[in-house]
């Protein structure tokens, strides 16, 4: 299975503010700090702020931030709500047929590997991914504090 680009811009969303709790960023900053575009990061984090994991600031001085503390957010929760086609093979979408579907093993195994998956993820939070002055701080380039 491959993360779809959303899921993957989502993900490193909720790094990139976890790493600097509270502060509020900008969506230009987060865009520049990964070398993404800021139009589509627009909607990563609009569906962000609808799912409850990012709270949005309007107006001068304005931001994003953490919705929920770190250890909060749920990489499960995340990519299950990030990602619209969570079949590993073609044979699960409704609108393909399949001669074999009622005798396939192979849908069956999918779906088990689909669910450790998951289970895994469901084992790890924002948390775990970032800690404030280690080495993903050192890599992502934050603004300077104002003064």
């Amino acid at each position: 299975m491959r993360l779809s680009t959303f899921s993957d811009y989502s993900l490193r969303v909720l790094m990139y503010l976890g790493l600097q709790p509270g502060r509020l960023a900008t969506i230009s900053e987060i865009a520049e700090a990964y070398g993404i575009s800021e139009a589509h990061l627009m909607k990563v984090i609009h569906h962000l702020g609808r799912s409850g994991f990012v709270e949005t600031v309007r107006g001068k001085g304005g931001g994003v931030r953490l919705g929920r503390a770190p250890q909060d957010i749920v990489l499960g929760d995340v990519v299950r709500r990030t990602e619209n086609d969570t079949g590993l093979a073609g044979c699960h979408s409704e609108t393909k047929s399949c001669r074999l579907k009622d005798v396939c093993r192979l849908t069956a195994i999918l779906d088990e590997a689909l669910k450790n998956l998951y289970l895994v993820l469901d084992g790890y939070t924002v948390a775990d991914l970032v800690e404030p002055g280690g080495p993903l701080t050192q890599a992502i380039r934050f603004p300077a504090p104002s003064a």
